[in-house]
């Protein structure tokens, strides 16, 4: 087991399998020393445990917790290319998206429920750059989408 993995582990997760795309694109992607994961959804076991626009049928706080099994979800797929997520020398870049109501605003902490789940499994490596996006709806009326962008360790 990797340390990322006894980490997941102490902390309660289990890293889920890997979506399967919805379309025609993998869920993550490698590019020498970098890999980019598709959008994640909140899928767990094959479903979505809530559908609907962040500020109406979906609490800030739903979302928040969607935003960290997307993020869960993206490590999964980082792990589906590289094998290993001990080979992860940070995470650059975190991009969300949220379907929002129209008066819907919170976008950032909604998203804070991935980058404190990547912060609290990958410590420092987890430190990032971020975007959070409000949107008029996401695939399968999911409340919420994460995508990451993870640098390597040298020679991985």
């Amino acid at each position: 087991m990797s340390a990322v993995e006894a980490k997941l582990a102490e902390l309660g997760l289990t890293l889920p399998g890997v979506v399967p795309p919805l379309a025609a694109y993998q869920p993550a992607v490698r590019s020498g020393s970098y890999v980019f994961t598709a959008g994640q959804l909140p899928m767990v076991k094959g479903s979505m445990p809530i559908t609907g626009k962040v500020g109406a049928e979906v609490s800030a706080e739903q979302a928040k917790e969607l935003a960290a099994i997307c993020a869960l979800n993206a490590l999964a797929a980082v792990k589906s290319v590289v094998g290993d997520l001990d080979k992860i020398a940070r995470v650059v870049k975190v991009v969300g998206f949220v379907a929002s109501a129209p008066d819907f605003t919170a976008q950032p902490g909604v998203l804070n429920g991935a980058s404190e789940l990547l912060g609290e499994v990958l410590g420092e490596k987890g430190v990032h750059a971020r975007s959070a996006v409000g949107v008029a709806v996401l695939p399968l009326d999911a409340p919420v989408e994460v995508e990451i962008q993870v640098e390597l360790v040298a020679g991985a």
